[in-house]
This record gives structure tokens, C-alpha cells and sequence, in this order.
């Protein structure tokens, strides 16, 4: 039996390579399958035309396609489901994720081309369907699903939350069993929990995961970063929790073994502005941590409130002044263009980006996702109509019409945020003592300067106090290129290559030559 996994990003997103990834949770359900000894492929079939996916389909034969759908690819999704129905018309269709969850009701119809939802978490639920279908035997009682019979919609009872996340197989160890796949890139994001302790109103997390919070252990999050560091070379991940920091014991016992194992990776995480502390702070940096990127949202106490955010702008001043003290970069989320939102609202905002100075941040217009309670209220308002997202033909259905305005307002100040001087990496350095993060980060700050021996020094640091460290001959290997000394960056890389065999960006140089 064959089993599809696959992924079709929407029309607007499908030639960026971060936006198209695959979602983790799709790569995990591959994970389980494989594991399991069935015969899974995970296909991305963003960038592919539909004549490719129908050969694509001609080619596998698969008796089950599984689909990820989220609010942005919600079409794009279904769409997919139809052209399976219609090149492989006996295969079973089966539509999971975020938005599958919460809008399975207005998806199963009559002339739906899905056969089945999952609903909520799909690993345990999609290894019953799969066994059920290999056995000839009825999936239809199985926890966690919705489907069409004799016009109605049933929902079997909730599939009870995996209570061991560390149980799961490890993703990476089976993304050569893809298509479509960048596979380091697919590779550098990480999840280590699921759920988020809080329940904010444009978010649906609350509802998917009922706030409750899992946590992978220490232990199997170094070793899946070793792995895929060993396997594919990477040594940068991006931990893409909601609040990585959440469980403050685990965030220190997982800092302790990467200083412990000598990793040399480089990290980022998302993080809550009320957990985070100096000493937090600290452990995370000699570990890795180079970025940290807070959910601010507004500066406007009234649109904070009105977001469901239990966190005050005096609380966002107090974060980033300890991630600043520390040094760590500091990256923040906005949200504009939230109804009622004034020019004093919007003011109160501009004015605490300037006194925090990120150093970068990503400005979003607020939009509806089904399963949030800012989309639940809008509809009892008579706001917006509950069927808008089968209505509407956008990837995102904003709050406000047709934003913009202010988006770009908040955008031109972050672009305008007054640069740091060199002074604060002599701080850093005088809390902190050695730390490799604080030369990796001087160091590119006297390179984009054309400060070269100044940045050389900070890179060269590196190799004299851990040697071991890729990161210091990675960088002096780009600095000498940068600089025209090409003997001198062929033998970094070419250490770089003896640390991390699979390093692909400096394996690429040196074939070059």
C-alpha cells in the first residue's frame, strides 16, 4: 500500500522557500508511517504545475494521499484533493491540519473530494486509518476523525493528546523518502513542544491544544539537532515554538548539554516577554542563542488588551533591555491594522519600537483564522459571515477590508531604528567573559562595516579558544573571500569540512575552485 503525504503551499506563496515549507507536523505523520514499516512518501508540490502533480500521481499509484490545510492554503488544498479524486479516483482522501480542524463541517459535502478529516493531532489517528485500510477493515470508529455518511456529518469522539512527545520518531531521519523536499531547509526548523500556555484572540492555538503544553525532553532535542548537524550539515536551527522559554528547568538543562556536548550550532527561538531572565538569558547565549523574537504585537495598552495579550508594554521594555544587556538580537512580532485601532494606538506602538530598538521585526495586518475568538466574536457581531473563508478567494481574510496603511507606517520605523555602537560587545564581554555568540555577532558588525581586521580578530578568537568550533572558520572563510585573500578561506573551509563533513555552503566553495 502507498501513502502520500503532500503539500501545496498557495498560489501567492509558492516560490518562497520559507513560506512553502512543509508544515512539521506533516513531516512527523511521515515519520510515524515509515517507522511503522508502511510504504510513505512526503511530496511538497509547491512551484509544481498541475500536469506535474497528475504524473506525479500516475507515477506512485498511492492508495492514500494525506493533505496538510492551513487558512493561507486553504483553496490551494482542496483544490489538490480534487485533481487526486480526479487522476486516482479510488484513493482515499484524507484532509488534515489547523484549518481542516476547525472547519471540517463546511468541507464535507456531497461533492467534497475528501473522504475524511482528522481533527487535532494526526499520528496515532492516521497510523489507525492507514492499518484499518491495509486490513480491509472499517477506519470509521477511529478517535479524532469527521466524515460524511448518508449526508450528515459524523465526528468520532477527540483523539486523546500523545502523552509521550519523546516517543515519536525522530523527522529528519526519514526526509530522504520525499519529493519536492529542500531537505536542509526543511531541516532547520525545529519544534520541541506543542500547545502554548497562553490564549491570545487571533491565535488558534489555544483551541487546537486546549492550552496544555508538552514538552520534548532535552535530551531528544540535542540529539535531533546532533543528528541532522551530522547528517545534512546544518549548524543553525530555528526552534519555532510559541514560547520555547515556557519551561524554564528544560530551557537550562537543554542550554547545559549544548555547551556540555560542544555543538557548535547556532540557534533562535520565540519567546514571551514575561519568561525570560538574566540568568535565562545567559545560559541561553553561551549555548548558542545569536536571535530571540518576541510576540510584542502593539505598544497601545488598549490593543493589547483587545488582542488577548496579558503583557504590558512596560513588561516588552524590561525584555528587551535584559536581551540587549545580555546580547542577544532581538527580533519582534507586530500586529496593525486591528479594528478601532487609532493614531494614538498606532503612535504608542512607533514610540516603544523606537525605545526597545530591535533589530529587526515583521509587521502583520491582523487576519481571521477559524478557531481564534476574535473570529468567533467578529461573526456574533455580524462582522464578517462564518462562511468567509470558503467565500473568500484570499489567502488571508483581514480584519479590516483592505490593510496596509499602517503596516507600512511601523514597517518605516523599524527601518529607521538607530544602530547599535561597538561598545556594547565590550559590555557583553565583560558580563560574560568569553562567548563565542558575542564574537560571532561583533564580528559581523565590524565585517558589514568594512572593518576587516577588526572583524578577522573577533572570528579568529574562535579558532584559538575552541577549535573545534565550525563557526569561527566558517565566518573567517567568508571574511577572507570578502576580502580577496582566497588561499586563506580555502583552508578555513576546508576545516570547516573536517568539523562538519556535510556542511554544504562550504562544500560548495571549495568545489568551486
Amino acid at each position: 500500500m502507498k501513502i502520500l503525504l503532500a503539500y501545496l503551499s498557495g498560489v501567492s506563496d509558492r516560490q518562497d522557500p520559507y513560506i512553502s515549507l512543509l508544515p512539521t507536523g506533516l513531516c512527523s505523520m511521515h515519520a510515524c508511517l515509515r517507522e511503522a514499516g508502511f510504504d510513505a512518501l512526503l511530496t511538497n508540490f509547491s512551484g509544481w504545475s498541475a500536469a506535474d502533480i497528475g504524473r506525479c500521481l500516475a507515477d506512485q499509484q498511492p492508495d492514500i494521499v494525506g493533505i496538510s490545510q492551513w487558512t493561507h492554503n486553504r483553496h490551494a488544498a482542496l483544490e489538490l484533493a480534487a485533481l487526486v479524486r480526479k487522476e486516482r479516483p479510488d484513493c482515499m482522501v484524507i484532509m488534515g491540519g489547523a484549518h481542516a480542524t476547525f472547519c471540517y463541517a463546511e468541507m464535507l459535502h456531497g461533492t467534497a473530494p475528501v473522504d475524511c478529516v482528522v481533527v487535532g493531532e494526526g499520528e496515532e489517528t492516521l497510523l489507525e486509518i492507514v492499518r484499518h485500510r491495509q486490513e480491509g477493515t472499517s477506519w470509521r470508529d477511529v478517535n479524532g476523525i469527521a466524515y460524511l455518511a448518508n449526508g450528515e456529518v459524523v465526528c468520532t469522539s477527540p483523539r486523546a493528546p500523545l502523552k509521550n512527545l519523546d516517543q515519536l520518531p525522530m523527522a529528519a531521519a526519514f526526509l530522504e523518502h520525499s519529493l519536492g523536499v529542500d531537505i536542509p531547509l526543511q531541516s532547520e526548523f525545529i519544534l520541541t513542544a506543542r500547545g502554548c500556555p497562553s490564549a491570545c484572540y487571533f491565535c488558534s492555538s489555544p483551541k487546537f491544544w486546549q492550552r496544555k503544553v508538552r514538552f520534548r525532553s532535552p535530551e531528544r532535542i540535542v540529539a535531533e539537532m546532533t543528528f541532522i548537524r551530522d547528517r545534512y550539515g546544518l549548524i543553525y536551527f530555528s526552534l519555532r515554538d510559541d514560547t520555547f522559554t515556557a519551561d524554564r528547568a528544560r530551557t537550562i538543562e537543554f542550554c547545559r548539554l549544548l555547551i556540555e556536548g560542544r555543538t557548535g550550532i547556532l540557534w533562535n527561538c520565540q519567546s514571551r516577554v514575561n519568561a525570560l531572565d538574566e540568568e535565562l538569558l545567559v545560559w541561553m547565549k553561551r549555548a548558542g542563542c545569536e536571535c530571540i523574537q518576541l510576540g510584542v504585537e502593539s505598544g497601545s495598552p488598549r490593543i493589547l488588551s483587545r488582542l488577548g495579550k496579558t503583557i504590558t508594554p512596560a513588561q516588552v521594555e524590561h525584555a528587551a533591555g535584559l536581551i540587549r544587556h545580555v546580547g542577544i538580537n532581538l527580533s519582534i512580532y507586530l500586529i496593525s491594522d486591528v479594528p478601532e485601532e487609532t493614531e494614538d494606538d498606532l503612535q504608542e506602538t512607533i514610540a516603544l519600537v523606537k525605545r526597545i530598538r530591535p533589530d529587526d521585526g515583521y509587521v502583520s495586518p491582523l487576519a481571521y483564522f477559524p478557531g481564534t475568538r476574535m473570529f468567533e466574536e467578529a461573526v456574533l457581531a455580524g462582522q464578517v459571515d462564518r462562511d468567509v473563508f470558503e467565500q473568500d478567494d484570499q489567502a488571508a481574510v483581514y480584519a479590516v477590508g483592505k490593510p496596509g496603511r499602517n503596516s507600512r507606517r511601523i514597517l518605516q520605523c523599524l527601518g529607521r531604528v538607530a544602530p547599535h555602537d561597538a561598545q556594547r560587545f565590550k559590555r557583553q564581554k565583560e558580563l560574560l567573559g568569553y562567548c563565542y555568540v558575542t564574537n560571532i555577532l561583533a564580528g559581523e558588525f565590524y565585517r558589514q562595516r568594512g572593518e576587516y581586521r577588526a572583524a578577522e580578530n573577533e572570528f579568529r578568537e574562535i579558532t584559538e579558544r575552541e577549535p573545534d568550533n565550525p563557526w569561527g572558520w566558517y565566518l573567517l572563510g567568508d571574511l577572507y573571500v570578502e576580502s580577496g585573500k582566497s588561499g586563506l578561506a580555502g583552508e578555513c573551509y576546508r576545516t570547516v569540512c573536517e568539523l562538519v563533513p556535510e556542511h554544504a555552503p562550504s562544500r560548495q566553495v571549495l568545489r568551486a575552485k
